[in-house]
């Protein structure tokens, strides 16, 4: 059962409108979170010659909304979707799963889940196969340097950040954009890679939140793609991020070694609460003792980062 405040802000997904009557054609964009923000920046076209309608992210679908989804798909003209495996979560949500939704003759565009480290070299993501919607405590995201920290066997008190030379904060960069570029070749249809050295702190705001420039050029590579010659223009999606409920500390050192001009910050802001990066480590190093997989899973999946900044985990996990 669909509550009903969910319902209200997904309508046009639970309850579409009747056939536009100026006969644009049905847009819908699905993914992670960035899909939303993808969909708001195509909206942001004046006077756009098609018509979207907000859906829920794919992590959030349940078995009750699939057949709102197939619905939804069997309207469209076009669907634009990150590269999602088949029977995600259980559903069948992937990419040829829902492509399968659309009616014949529709087109089906292909777009990259867009995840960036170079400004912040320090911030991962880890899901545990078990049950891969838990997270940490405070943030969603791990520190490998609480993760190193929690392997040394260290106090909550015992001194955590680490010295890094600049190159190898370079090198984590440079990494972070090859492998979206070679998941882009291999998996999507357009792609962004090559925006991000360019694009200064709006890079990203976190690891997978990329910024508006990103997001506008995106926009514009899709339109082109789908041969729409209306304008979008960074502007358009105005001074407010799409993509703005975490913003990760950025640290000075980070900015020099990457050579961008922009204004640091000291804290984590979540949702409108500012967060000390201090509470953040120790709720975690606390949490690791309880949750200690997420340790090894860490240093599996984000090996050649650990290695690139020189992080001392040794070869074993505890």
């Amino acid at each position: 059962m669909t509550d009903q405040g969910r319902r209200r802000h997904y309508g046009g997904f639970y309850d579409p409108p009747a056939d536009d009557d100026t006969g644009r054609p049905l847009w819908v964009v699905l993914g992670n979170c960035q899909a939303e923000a993808l969909r708001l920046t195509l909206d942001a076209v004046d006077d756009p010659p098609y018509r979207t309608v907000r859906v829920p992210p794919v992590h959030e679908l349940t078995a009750d909304d699939i057949p709102h989804l197939h619905a939804l798909l069997s309207r469209a003209a076009v669907l634009l979707t990150q590269p999602i495996r088949t029977d995600y979560r259980d559903l069948p949500l992937g990419s040829l799963q829902t492509a399968a939704m659309v009616p014949a003759g529709a087109t089906v565009l292909r777009w990259p889940v867009i995840r960036y480290a170079g400004l912040y070299p320090f911030q991962v993501i880890v899901r545990h196969p078990a049950d891969r919607s838990v997270v940490p405590p405070v943030v969603p995201y791990h520190d490998l340097r609480t993760i190193a920290a929690a392997l040394a066997g260290r106090s909550l008190d015992d001194p955590w950040d680490v010295e890094v030379e600049p190159d190898r904060f370079r090198a984590v960069a440079q990494e972070s954009t090859a492998a979206l570029a070679a998941r882009e070749r291999r998996d999507t249809d357009v792609g962004v890679s090559d925006v991000l050295a360019d694009a200064g702190t709006d890079a990203a705001h976190a690891i997978n939140h990329p910024g508006n420039v990103v997001l506008a050029a995106l926009g514009r590579r899709v339109l082109a793609e789908l041969g729409v010659r209306e304008e979008l223009t960074d502007a358009a999606l105005g001074d407010r991020p799409l993509l703005g409920s975490v913003f990760v500390p950025l640290e000075q050192r980070v900015l020099d070694a990457l050579g961008i001009a922009g204004q640091p910050r000291s804290d984590w802001w979540l949702d409108g609460e500012t967060i000390d990066p201090q509470r953040v480590h120790r709720t975690q190093m606390t949490w690791y003792q309880h949750n200690p997989d997420f340790l090894r899973l860490a240093v599996e999946r984000h090996r050649t980062t650990i290695d690139l900044l020189g992080l001392p985990v040794g070869g074993a996990v505890r």
